[in-house]
């Protein structure tokens, strides 16, 4: 399998037609080996069904239905974990990633690179509550992470295979993945994409994801920091507070001794900065273990190869028509 399509839906049943449309008219063209997973996010409306039509029709269309709404970043890993392409491409199915634009990022990936993200460089939504908070989140990233993207929450866009199958994906961590890709030393580029208004349906972004992305990207931080050498980072984070340990205990020291009376608040802090001190250097030790031996592959939804799987345990049914198969 040359290419997989990969794109999450929730309650998108008036974009799913055009949709799919769009993207085999895109592709076909290409000549090329390809599959389309549609990953449901526990739609409540007519979704599914619409999809098992297409599938149905179609046997390059995979279905991939979570049982309930997981959230954007657990339906790519769904979708990623099922795919079979060599190269694997991710996009929204709200119609406001352009289809059209994804054999520029398959050129993009066949000239050597390992994440090309999509940069939509005219952004058709509203000013105040989705442009402007992006371009400030994008910068707040590309300084954090030293990855300049200009446009993270971008869901168009490529990657090769073989690199995003090992990329832990959970909570908001789609946006972060060319920053964790860098820590592997990934080859990672941009291209402009187009950008359409929604047509049909509600937006499912808001202000309301900031909390979550900033405890993301202070997770992607402390990795970033601590990937080659973590014992040595969590322990120059210590030092700080070790400095702060020993002027506490200085501090009763002299009060006790010199003052005639008892400091215990102020050696009580320092056994506290003390014990922080340990606790950090122990992290790091930890990590620097996990960083040796090899971490197992963590993914919030694993999944099965397999024929119509119904996996109640991980809350996903995977669906997929074998030719000459019955129509449910």
């Amino acid at each position: 399998m040359d290419l997989s399509i990969i794109v999450p839906l929730f309650n998108e049943e008036e974009n799913i037609f055009p949709l799919y449309r769009s993207i085999v008219a895109a592709l076909d063209p290409l000549a090329i080996d390809y599959e389309l997973i549609f990953v449901d996010d526990g739609s409540s409306d007519a979704t599914v069904a619409r999809a098992r039509q297409l599938a149905r029709r179609d046997q390059r269309l995979r279905l991939v239905i979570l049982r309930r709404n997981y959230g954007q970043t657990p339906a790519f890993a769904a979708g990623i974990d099922y795919a079979s392409g060599d190269v694997l491409v991710t996009m929204d199915g709200d119609l406001q990633n352009d289809p059209a634009d994804i054999p520029i990022l398959i050129e993009r990936v066949r000239a050597g690179y390992d994440v090309v993200a999509g940069w939509r460089h005219k952004r058709q939504d509203r000013l105040l509550t989705r442009r402007i908070p992006s371009m400030m989140a994008n910068w707040v990233i590309g300084k954090v992470t030293g990855v300049p993207i200009h446009d993270n929450g971008c869901s168009l866009k490529a990657y090769r295979a073989r690199m995003i199958k090992h990329v832990p994906l959970y909570s908001e961590m789609h946006r972060f993945i060319p920053a964790m890709a860098s820590i592997a030393g990934a080859r990672i580029t941009e291209v402009k994409v187009r950008h359409h208004a929604r047509r049909f349906g509600q937006s499912k972004y808001g202000l309301s994801r900031v909390y979550k992305v900033l405890m993301d990207l202070l997770a992607i931080r402390t990795l970033i920091a601590s990937s080659q050498r973590p014992l040595i980072w969590f322990s120059m984070l210590a030092m700080p507070f070790l400095l702060l340990g020993i002027l506490s205990i200085l501090g009763s020291l002299y009060v006790a001794v010199f003052l005639g009376t008892m400091a215990l608040p102020l050696a009580s802090v320092g056994v506290l900065f003390f014990a922080l001190v340990i606790v950090l250097v122990l992290s790091g030790v930890f990590a620097d273990l996990l960083l040796h031996v090899g971490s197992a592959r963590i993914r919030t939804l694993p999944l099965l190869g397999l024929e119509a799987v119904s996996l109640s345990a991980a809350g996903v049914e995977v669906i997929k028509k074998k030719e000459g198969a019955p129509d449910a």
